[in-house]
């Protein structure tokens, strides 16, 4: 890579998936179709959680804050991308390229903190049904959500700081369709092992350690199913949870794959998984809840209905 650094001039090239035009088509139309799912999908949740008043319990706040972040996660990035496919013009300047990339990694985090945190709550309905109107008060679930954001936004903080600072040198075309945070390392002209090493051990506790909550979690929430007697109610004690443990199985089992997998020569195959872990999971989230869920569908019917009579007045 050339020697000369070229920070001073503000702004990446996005790549892409330019190299495929009849490719990047395709995915512009899909990626489109996703987004709209993705809007319409998390906003009826959270429409349906304030307008329901039987949906007024911590698990459909968590949902509600869940759906949130999905809208913001992919609202940071998948516009930018939508219009990069269709444009000749591919920048994105360097500073908003940060910003993409810091409120990405700060959403990402979030979520793991947010699942863990939903995990503690199935934990507690089943494993500690009497005390869970008493455990979880609406300050204490405030009070985890805030947690939340509080320590994705943090930890993001962290990892774009270790970045920013950084000389670019050589060409300043980012192989990827966002401002990714291994894709922009790529671009760095100094030894970096020791910012490697940091990002790493980041990773593991800002990632694995909620995932190590919810493990924990589940293997108390499934003793406690096994000892109930009847079947009925050991089926309707883990339909509580099945959509949760549904999302963080999709969630997680994206990540693993990921970072766990062999680097690819093939950046186009790391490209479409990336893809499906940015787009697909926050389209899925809703559609998992809503198809998996007889309370949400209800609350649906309901609304509906009262919007259809209110129509008729």
């Amino acid at each position: 890579m050339e020697g000369v650094n070229w920070t001073s001039r503000k702004e990446f090239v996005l790549l892409g998936f330019s190299d495929y035009p009849k490719t990047e088509m395709f995915i512009f139309i899909l990626c489109l179709i996703m987004y709209i799912v993705i809007l319409m999908g998390n906003s009826i949740i959270i429409v349906l959680t304030i307008l329901d008043c039987h949906l007024h319990t911590p698990m459909y706040f968590f949902l509600s804050n869940l759906s949130f972040l999905d809208i913001c996660f992919t609202s940071f990035f998948v516009p930018k991308m939508l219009t990069n496919f269709l444009s000749e013009n591919k920048t994105i300047s360097f500073y908003g390229c940060m910003i993409q990339m810091y409120i990405t990694l700060s959403m990402g985090s979030t979520e793991c903190v947010l699942l863990a945190t939903m995990a503690y709550d199935r934990y507690v309905a089943i494993c500690n049904p009497l005390r869970y109107p008493i455990i979880m008060k609406k300050r204490l679930c405030v009070q985890l959500v805030v947690t939340s954001w509080v320590i994705g936004f943090l930890d993001s903080a962290m990892e774009t700081a270790l970045i920013i600072g950084l000389p670019f040198c050589g060409k300043n075309i980012i192989n990827h369709f966002a401002c990714e945070l291994l894709a922009i390392l790529k671009l760095v002209c100094v030894d970096i092992s020791l910012n490697e090493i940091i990002l790493l051990i980041d990773s593991i506790t800002f990632t694995f350690s909620p995932l190590l909550l919810i493990i924990t979690s589940y293997i108390f929430i499934l003793s406690t199913i096994l000892r109930i007697n009847s079947a009925e109610g050991r089926k309707k004690a883990f339909s509580t949870c099945s959509s949760h443990l549904t999302v963080v199985t999709v969630f997680y089992g994206t990540i693993l794959f990921i970072y766990m997998k062999p680097r690819s020569k093939n950046s186009i195959a790391d490209k479409f998984i990336t893809l499906f872990y940015s787009v697909m999971t926050p389209m899925l989230n809703p559609i998992i809840y809503t198809l998996r869920n007889k309370e949400v569908n209800r609350a649906m019917r309901n609304v509906l209905k009262r919007l259809t009579f209110m129509r008729g007045l």
